[in-house]
C-alpha cells in the first residue's frame, strides 16, 4: 500500500444516485410466489421484478384501491 494517494484527477461515481436502499418489508407468501414464478419465466431475479413493478407504479402515479369495510 502507498503512504499517500493522489485523488486530484478522481471523478464522482456516476452511479451513486442510482444506488438502492435495503429495507425490510412484510409481503404475503402468495405475492412472493407470484414474483418467483415470474422470475423463473423471465430469468430476472424476483427482487428486481418487485422493484421494477414498484418503480412503474411510482412513475405512473398508480395508487392501490383501498376499500375499508
Amino acid at each position: 500500500m502507498r503512504k499517500k494517494y493522489n485523488f486530484s484527477k478522481a471523478i464522482k461515481n456516476p452511479y451513486a444516485s442510482k444506488l438502492k436502499t435495503q429495507i425490510t418489508i412484510r409481503i404475503e407468501t402468495d405475492t412472493i410466489q407470484y414474483f418467483k414464478a415470474l422470475s423463473e419465466e423471465t430469468g430476472i431475479p424476483y427482487q428486481n421484478l418487485i422493484n421494477l413493478y414498484l418503480r412503474d407504479c411510482a412513475h405512473s402515479d398508480r395508487r392501490p384501491s383501498l376499500i375499508w369495510k
